[in-house]
């Protein structure tokens, strides 16, 4: 790679080397390559190693790059659409859905998910666990509160791994009639035990997106996703697959 020196701008110098370092990733890395060391990029667009830091963690905020532990700077895969829509209803577990089963267990929901069931406080029901997997690393967890009404053609569920006794438990349920969805969103920050799961720093912004599944009038199941805020994107069900990066104007507004 050549040597490229940035032009006397009025911006910020990172913000002008962040749309410098925009065109470069576009062009000549590839979604998981590595970055070379801070060292050889400040000299590569001469500057300082701390402009080229804000530069690096503005990009990070975008979702262009990831700081991975043991690895390195590496280009952040495509963001994941999260439906924040309700045009589309399903099941959990359906066939077009991209999220892996991992476990089940009888839990004491929240009481914020209890009242949402409207299911007496301190009631069990099975908390199925699920993740969502881009690019061979985790960007979502899930729990999915399903109450004992809700799956009563269940028996007691002896299947030989988690996996399997959180399948049993979504394939009773997809029997179901769906009357619909309830759906809300929220930013927050990720706990140590979600930061662990996401591969992220406790505080680390998260989206969380809580579904409130209806049959027959009543509330049957909610479900409690988080997501890696620096992973996902928004859309509204109908919304065309097109990424558009905004130029520094827009951003910086």
């Amino acid at each position: 790679m050549g040597t490229t020196q940035l032009e006397s701008v009025p911006e910020p110098k990172y913000w002008h080397l962040r749309t410098v370092l925009t065109e470069a990733l576009d062009s000549e890395f590839a979604v998981g390559e590595v970055l070379p060391n801070e060292r050889d990029l400040a000299a590569r667009f001469g500057v300082a190693r701390a402009t080229l830091r804000q530069a690096l963690e503005q990009l990070e905020l975008e979702g262009r790059l990831q700081r991975r532990r043991g690895v390195g700077t590496t280009v952040a895969p495509p963001r994941v659409g999260v439906d924040v829509g309700t045009r589309r209803q399903n099941w959990p577990g359906m066939a077009d859905d991209d999220w892996q089963p991992e476990g089940c267990d009888r839990t004491v929901p929240p009481a914020a998910v209890a009242r949402a069931l409207e299911i007496t406080s301190g009631d069990t029901v099975h908390t199925v666990r699920r993740s969502l997997m881009s690019q061979g690393q985790r960007v979502a967890t899930e729990l999915l509160y399903v109450p004992d009404a809700s799956v009563p053609g269940l028996s007691a569920i002896d299947a030989p791994s988690a996996a399997a006794r959180a399948r049993a438990v979504l394939r009773e349920l997809a029997h179901r009639d769906l009357d619909g969805q309830e759906r809300a969103v929220e930013l927050g920050s990720a706990r140590a035990d979600e930061a662990k799961d996401l591969d992220r720093l406790p505080g680390a912004p998260v989206l969380v997106l809580t579904t409130r599944f209806v049959a027959e009038g009543r509330p049957a199941a909610v479900s409690v996703a988080t997501y890696r805020a620096d992973t996902c994107r928004l859309t509204f069900g109908d919304s065309p697959e097109v990424e558009i990066h905004h130029g520094p104007e827009r951003q910086a507004s």
